[in-house]
C-alpha cells in the first residue's frame, strides 16, 4: 500500500494524520478504514464467521476471532491450530478492526484452517513501547483462561503460534521473548512457533537495502525513522532493543527458545527496504542454532501481500505447511 501524499512535502499527511501543536496527533479514520465483525465481503469468497471479545475493558483493549463456517456447522472431530495475530501499522495505526487486517485475516483462517485471535493493543504515541508488548503478553494470558465458546470448542491451545505482520512483527518478537520465561504460567496455551511476516526493526545508521530503496513508495526510510520516533521511548534512539535487535541480543532467551522446540518462519522480499534488517535478523536466529525458516520472495514491497493476491496465495501456502507441519 502507499499514500497519494508525498512524504518529503506532508510527512504526517502521509502517514494518515496531522500533527498538533502539542505534539499530539489526530488520526485520519479513512486512511485505515474500520468494518464491524460482522463484515463480509460481497460476494463472500472466505465462509469465515467473526466475533469480538475483550481482553482488558480498563485499557480498552480486546480481539477479533475468526472461525472457518464448516467448522463451526459441524461437530468437532479434531481442533484447529490457534493462531494470535498483531497487525501491522509502524505502532502508531491500524487496529483489529482494520478492513485491510480483517480480509487478511479472513484468508489464513480459511485456507489453513485455523482459528485466529487477531489482537487490537494500544497505539502510540499515546502509548509508547513497551506497551504494545504488555498488551499483547497480556491477550496470551487471557486466552489460557478464556470461557469463550469457540476458543474453548474449537481451538488447540497446545498447537499456537504467534503471527504479527510489519509492527506486529516486531511485536511477535518482543512478546515471544517474554513468553518462552514463563511457558508454565501460560500452560494450557503451548506456543509451536513464531511467524514473522515483514517483521519491522530499524537502526540509527541505515542498511544498504534502505538506502538502495530510499525513495520507496511504501516504507520509504525517512516514514519508517519517524514511526521510531512516535513509537520509542523518549529519549532513546533507533539502536533501542526495541528497535535494533542486534544492539542487545539475548543469547539466554533465544536458547530457551531452542530448548523449547519453537521453530521460527521469516517472511521478507526484495523490495522492501528492511530486507536487509530482516536478512540479519535470520542469520542472528541461526547462528544461535535456532530452527529459523527464511522464506525469501523476488520483487515485491514491505507488506505486498496485503493487496497483491498472488504473493498473497503463495504466504498463505508457506504459512499453512509451516503450521501444519507442527
Amino acid at each position: 500500500m502507499s499514500s497519494p501524499i508525498d512524504p518529503h512535502v506532508d510527512l504526517y499527511g502521509y502517514l494518515g494524520m496531522t500533527r498538533n501543536p502539542d505534539g499530539s496527533i489526530t488520526r485520519k479514520p479513512e486512511f485505515f478504514p474500520t468494518v464491524p465483525p460482522s463484515y463480509k465481503p460481497d460476494p463472500n469468497p472466505f465462509p469465515v464467521l467473526t466475533k469480538d471479545i475483550p481482553i482488558n475493558l480498563e485499557k480498552k483493549t480486546w480481539a477479533r476471532l475468526y472461525l472457518p463456517e464448516i467448522e463451526f456447522n459441524s461437530v468437532p472431530t479434531k481442533k484447529l491450530p490457534l493462531i494470535i495475530y498483531y497487525h501491522g501499522g509502524g505502532f502508531i495505526q491500524g487496529s483489529a478492526a482494520s478492513l485491510v487486517f480483517q480480509n487478511f485475516c479472513f484468508k489464513i483462517a480459511n485456507k489453513i484452517p485455523a482459528l485466529i485471535v487477531s489482537m487490537d493493543y494500544r497505539l502510540a504515541p499515546e502509548h509508547r513501547l513497551p506497551t504494545a508488548y504488555d498488551d499483547g503478553m497480556e491477550a496470551l494470558h487471557q486466552i489460557k483462561t478464556t470461557k469463550d465458546d469457540w476458543l474453548n470448542d474449537y481451538a488447540d491451545l497446545s498447537k499456537c503460534f504467534l503471527m504479527g505482520s510489519s509492527a506486529g512483527g516486531n511485536i511477535v518478537y518482543h512478546v515471544g521473548l517474554r513468553a518462552v520465561m514463563c511457558v508454565d504460567d501460560l500452560a494450557p496455551l503451548k506456543i509451536q512457533g513464531l511467524i514473522f511476516h515483514h517483521p519491522f526493526f530499524g537502526g540509527t545508521q541505515w542498511t544498504l537495502s534502505e538506502l538502495r530503496l530510499s525513495n520507496d513508495k511504501v516504507l520509504p526510510p525517512l516514514v519508517a525513522d519517524v514511526l521510531w520516533d512516535l513509537s520509542l521511548p523518549v529519549g532513546v534512539d533507533r539502536d533501542h532493543e526495541y528497535c535494533n535487535p542486534m544492539m542487545r541480543i539475548k543469547s539466554g532467551v533465544l536458547m530457551r527458545i531452542k530448548d523449547q522446540g519453537w521453530r521460527l518462519l521469516v517472511t521478507r522480499c526484495d523490495g522492501d527496504p528492511l530486507v536487509d534488517r530482516q536478512i540479519e535478523f535470520v542469520r542472528m536466529l541461526k547462528e544461535k542454532g535456532l530452527d529459523a525458516i527464511d522464506e525469501f520472495s523476488e520483487g515485491g514491497f514491505h507488506g505486498c501481500e496485503s493487496v497483491d493476491d498472488s504473493k498473497a496465495e503463495i504466504l498463505y501456502s508457506v504459512v499453512k505447511n509451516f503450521v501444519l507441519s507442527m
